[in-house]
This record gives C-alpha cells, structure tokens and sequence, in this order.
C-alpha cells in the first residue's frame, strides 16, 4: 500500500517557500511529490532524477531547495521530517482500517454460517389479535423498499457523523435512501478508509456538500468554465442539505 494523496497546507507552505523562484518552487514541488510517492528520500543525483533537473539552472534550484527545506543524513540522503511523519502516520492509520475492515469481514462470516447451521423456524398459527391479511389492506408492490431504518451500521463507522449524513440523506425526497443504498455508501466508506482516509472526514465533508454518497477528497472545478450536470446536481444537492440543517437547528433552539 502506497501514499497516493497527503494534505497540502498553502499557509504554511507560503510561510516557509514563499520566498522561491518559480523555478525553485517547482523543483520543490517535485521533490514533495516524489517523496511521497516513493516513500523514501533521494541523494543528491537522484533528486536531479526525479525532478528531471537537466540544465545547470534546473540542477542549481533543485541543490538549494535541498539545502534549504531537507537534512543531509550520513547514509547521503536529504530528508524531511514532516514528509517522514506523514508516510509514518498513513501507514499506521491505513492498517489500523484494514484491521477493522478484516474483523467486520471475520464477524461477517461466522454469523452467515451460524444462520446456514440453525434450523429454520417452525410456523406457529397467529394468535387471536393478530390482524390477517384482507382484501382491504393495502398490497405489497415492487416499489415498497426496505428503507435505512431497518439498517444498522457497522461499529467502526463514527455514529455522530452517521447520523448526520443518513438524515440528509432522508431529506432528499427526489433520491429514497434504501437499506441497499446505505450499505453501498458502507462499501464506498470501507474502501476509501482502507486507502487512508478518515471515515469521519469523509462523512462530513458529504453533509456539507449534499452528497448521495461519499468520495476521496479533490478540488472542485469547472468545465469550459461553466458547472457540469455533476456539479449542478451537487450543488441541488447541498442546497437540500443546508435546508435540512437550518430546519435542525431552528428545532433545536
């Protein structure tokens, strides 16, 4: 498992490289996102490598970048304790979600072979008050789904954030939030925490942008600059959204 997205914080890297060239800022840059991706440190000549530093100016930028931001370790490579950190704390978070993910699985298994093992319920005649089925009740169709209230989420999902994105899920009459629809957003929300990502965060950030579902972070754009059929359904959505909670908290106070 390799680091494929970390966190960029423009403040603080305004702070400390505000000051480069363009060219040093690239070089940098490269440099960053080839730590992270290879998840270790280069030497001097590999640094010109993997920012593909050809010219002597390329090379003289990439040289001050590493003087500048990076340690010289005595086995000759240039290292950065932030970007050593953060590949150090992935790896831990991203084992700690497979864990879970492997226990739920376990749990999984054993409950479907102990309904597979137990014997099927022997039918009992309905009591007295038991009211029978008639021609006057209403017929079960196709279109009567089983909703999310009879679903109960796993306990490595955080409940708090659960709860906030099921009931704006609900609000959202256009799109019925079904029981199959909930464990879909569960394996969505499984996969992406097996690659890394914090299962809270992501649940937070689809309540606030009126999501259906959750995804990985990514910068919001445009196409052509005008909103996609996406983007305008996104946009639907977190009006709905904003709403819902408007109408919470106005209950609340």
């Amino acid at each position: 498992m390799h680091v494929h997205y970390y966190k960029r914080n423009i403040g603080d890297y305004a702070k400390k490289a505000g000051r480069l060239t363009m060219l040093q800022h690239g070089a940098y840059t490269l440099l960053i996102d080839s730590c992270y991706d290879r998840e270790r440190f280069p030497t001097l000549d590999e640094s010109f490598e993997w920012t593909w530093a050809s010219t002597q100016e390329e090379q003289d930028a990439v040289s001050f970048v590493l003087r500048k931001f990076f340690t010289l370790g005595a086995d000759g490579l240039y290292v950065q304790n932030h970007i050593r950190e953060d590949i150090e704390a992935y790896h831990v978070n991203a084992a700690n979600n497979k864990r879970i993910a492997l226990e739920r699985e376990a749990e999984r298994r054993t409950k479907r072979a102990r309904t597979v093992n137990e014997s099927p319920p022997i039918e009992h005649e309905a009591p007295p008050n038991h009211k029978p089925l008639t021609i006057n009740q209403e017929p079960l169709t196709k279109n009567h789904k089983k909703t999310v209230a009879s679903y109960d989420a796993p306990d490595w999902v955080p409940a708090e954030q659960w709860t906030s994105f099921t009931q704006m899920r609900k609000a959202m009459k256009s799109v019925p939030f079904t029981e199959a629809a909930a464990k879909g957003v569960v394996r969505e929300l499984e996969k992406l925490c097996n690659e890394g990502h914090d299962a809270a965060s992501l649940l937070d950030t689809a309540v606030m942008n009126g999501w259906r579902t959750v995804y990985p972070p990514k910068h919001a754009g445009k196409v052509n600059g005008h909103f996609n059929k996406q983007e305008a359904l996104e946009a639907s959505n977190r009006a709905v959204a904003e709403r819902f909670i408007q109408k919470l908290r106005g209950e609340n106070e």
